[in-house]
């Protein structure tokens, strides 16, 4: 169920309040409606209408928070998110851009050690929609819906969801696992989740060249025999051989990463897949409108 990763109203912290990017995201986060009930930062500064503690461990034994979206510069990642999960947080949304790999790698052991969930590198969030956000995922591709969509691509993603909501299309969830070659949650991370969600009726996935994640993904879909339509976008079809392309996870190599290896496992697995946005908005909208028709006969 999806209340297993993200439980409307639960209250959240943000690591990192005081700086720019702290106080401008716990503004928008503030304002969607999400719970924040506590920041942590160690320099002073001015913060949003929120307490401010100097540790998580204060935060959390003040507030009972259940989640923490980090706003850190790279280099303080890890050690962010180490502190809280010492504190108990059991959900960390990591938003910060350009952490080292090898930081990563550190992080995604001790989140599992420790039975928590990361989002992150280099996500841009999760949300659900109309509920709770965490992350900077962008208001005006946010609306409530039957779709669960999963997404590399952060801005590749929003205009993918705008477009679907300017169709009348919104998201049960949406979670942004990033883009990094060494993230705690992967496409197939999330399709338990979607498939134990009775709110969902679909599968939106947002990918791109470089990696396996998306084979990866067809594999489970095959093992665990999803049943729910799967779409997918996979953006990089054009993209040289060895030439990273937006970010770091987003390279082909000589032993795969290619659109047309992904497409091949994907299709393998009943996905219907597509390389252009407008492709998949309107084969998703038509999908929609088939199966409302079919219900509406049912109830006749």
């Amino acid at each position: 169920m999806i209340r297993d990763l993200v439980t409307p109203g639960m209250p959240v912290i943000i690591q990192g309040l005081t700086g720019r990017s702290g106080r401008d995201q716990t503004a928008r986060m503030l304002k969607y409606g999400t719970n924040i009930v506590a920041g942590v930062s160690r320099r002073d500064g001015e913060a949003s209408d929120v307490p401010c503690f100097r540790t998580c461990t204060e935060a959390v034994a003040a507030t009972g928070a259940k989640a923490s979206v980090v706003i850190v510069p790279p280099l303080s990642v890890l050690a962010s998110i180490r502190e809280a999960v010492e504190a108990g947080i059991k959900l960390i949304v990591s938003i910060t851009e350009g952490m080292p790999i090898h930081d990563a790698l550190k992080v995604r052991a001790l989140v599992r050690e420790a039975g928590a969930r990361w989002i992150g590198a280099s996500t841009p969030g999760l949300a659900i929609p109309g509920k709770i956000k965490l992350g900077f995922l962008p208001d005006i591709s946010l609306a409530p819906g039957t779709l669960g969509v999963m997404s590399k691509s952060g801005t590749l993603s929003y205009e993918v969801c705008h477009r679907l909501v300017s169709r009348g299309l919104g998201q049960s969830l949406w979670v942004g696992v990033g883009g990094d070659p060494v993230k705690g949650t992967r496409f197939a991370d999330l399709l338990p989740i979607f498939a134990d969600d009775p709110g969902t009726d679909a599968i939106v996935v947002v990918g791109e060249i470089g990696g396996n994640e998306e084979e990866e993904l067809a594999q489970r879909i095959m093992e665990t025999k999803f049943a729910k339509p799967v779409y997918a976008l996979l953006a990089g079809r054009n993209a040289r051989e060895g030439v990273t392309m937006g970010h770091a996870g987003a390279l082909i190599g000589s032993s795969g990463g290619s659109v047309e290896s992904k497409a091949k496992a994907l299709e393998a697995a009943g996905v219907f897949v597509c390389t252009r946005i407008e492709e998949l908005a309107a084969s998703v909208a038509a999908a929609a409108r088939k199966s409302t028709h079919n219900t509406e006969k049912m109830s006749a």
